[in-house]
């Protein structure tokens, strides 16, 4: 198990050709998955993957490096109980690997000052997030899925299609609804709305929004995938 993961860059990291192997799938088709991944920025794709080679008969061939958020993406496409098993081996590997980096100390003053640095960022992010949180929070009304797929950077199309594939939400007709596990939870709300149609007959349909509950779900699932809305993405 501790192969599964590895420290690089003073990082918990996996790789694609461990993945390929601990899942029984071909490299090639793992590759593929990985450049498939809809992520929103090429910033956000460069915390999570960074290519790499390997070498096999005297020949290098293209690889990829991922974070525990990486894999997690990537890991959401496999399916069935053996590939259930291996997520679990995955998820304890990277625990612990990043215990064993909590406890790391500065061996030397560049070093340190790289650590400060990088807390340095950290607080400095935390206004603009506090920034988007407190305006949606300060924002009781419903809120409907084009405008928050806008605060991500991306098309409604995009952005349903993104929280389909993630597990929160399915299509029925042409309405997007819950899955079970989130629906009762005060998310959303179903509401009807007219419109005329390319005959020019008026029709009703209905079409789900958001509540300041159902907001801040999204907000912290999103994050803890790595997804940030763009005022906190950085350049």
């Amino acid at each position: 198990m501790n192969d599964l993961v590895i420290m690089k860059d003073k990082q918990a990291v996996t790789s694609s050709l461990q993945v390929a192997e601990t899942f029984e799938k071909n490299h090639r088709d793992v590759l593929r998955a990985i450049v498939n991944l809809e992520i929103g920025s090429a910033k956000l794709r460069s915390q999570m993957f960074a290519e790499g080679t390997y070498t096999n008969r005297g020949k290098e061939y293209p690889m990829y490096y991922m974070n525990r958020d990486g894999f997690t993406l990537l890991a959401m496409g496999f399916t069935g109980d053996k590939a259930l098993q291996f997520k679990l081996q995955y998820i304890e590997a990277f625990n612990s690997m990043e215990e064993q980096v909590k406890f790391q100390v500065p061996a030397t003053l560049p070093e340190a000052l790289r650590l400060a640095a990088d807390q340095a960022e950290k607080i400095s992010v935390l206004q603009p997030k506090a920034d988007y949180t407190d305006k949606m929070l300060a924002n009781p009304g419903l809120e409907t899925t084009s405008v928050i797929a806008k605060n991500y950077g991306y098309s409604t199309r995009e952005f349903n299609k993104l929280l389909n594939g993630l597990g929160i939400q399915y299509k029925q007709g042409k309405t997007w609804l819950l899955y079970a596990k989130y629906q009762d939870q005060g998310y959303t709300h179903v509401e009807p709305y007219g419109y005329t149609n390319s005959d020019g007959i008026k029709k009703v349909r209905n079409t789900m929004k958001w509540t300041q509950k159902g907001q801040r779900f999204l907000y912290d699932f999103l994050e803890s995938k790595g997804i940030m809305p763009k005022v906190e993405q950085t350049a």
